[in-house]
């Protein structure tokens, strides 16, 4: 697959405060409730973000990250919890932001903002998102998807390509292959 030919579902942004982030946004056929269970639940979590997250959900609260091949046991900490709208949390230096709208009583709008500690970091974050998120999309349509967890088998060099290709900055080194 060429990277012309990758589509990619993020946005490269600098927010108001002048940070740079990379944001996805996603329409679930499922209700808010559902949705926020996905996003936050350790067990609904590890079938789609890269490492297992136990969160404690209050402001302050820490975060355990766990079981990614490509990086070390780690903590963060809960910036904001809104169930089920809004949750935001450290993670390595940058910001993980998820909303959820409800779109009617069966249809959610779910944005994955990812504040970036360094610029330079936004097409390999990005890659990894999509590849994360096709995992998301999949799961909420009843598939299974391996996404994170497939090893050489996942499309992230297609994807981190078409992300430099699309203008979005890059440099930092890749965990598990730098």
């Amino acid at each position: 697959m060429s990277a012309e030919a990758t589509p990619l579902t993020g946005t490269y942004l600098t927010l108001d405060d002048g940070r740079p982030a990379v944001r996805f946004s996603r329409t679930y056929e499922h209700p808010i409730d559902r949705v926020w269970q996905v996003v936050t639940d350790p067990d609904e979590l590890a079938g789609w973000f890269p490492s297992r997250a136990e969160i404690e959900p209050r402001p302050g609260g820490t975060i355990t990250f766990s079981g990614d091949p490509n990086m070390p046991e780690s903590t963060g900490r809960v910036l904001a919890v809104d169930p089920p709208r809004h949750l935001s949390f450290e993670w390595g230096g940058d910001e993980l932001r998820f909303d959820l709208e409800a779109l009617g009583d069966k249809r959610t709008r779910f944005t994955l903002t990812n504040v970036l500690a360094a610029e330079n970091t936004a097409a390999r974050n990005a890659a990894g998102w999509e590849v994360c998120l096709a995992a998301l999309d999949a799961k909420a349509r009843g598939e299974r998807f391996d996404g994170p967890h497939a090893g050489a088998a996942a499309p992230w060099k297609e994807i981190y390509r078409a992300c430099i290709a699309a203008g979005f900055p890059s440099g930092a080194p890749v965990p598990g292959m730098d």
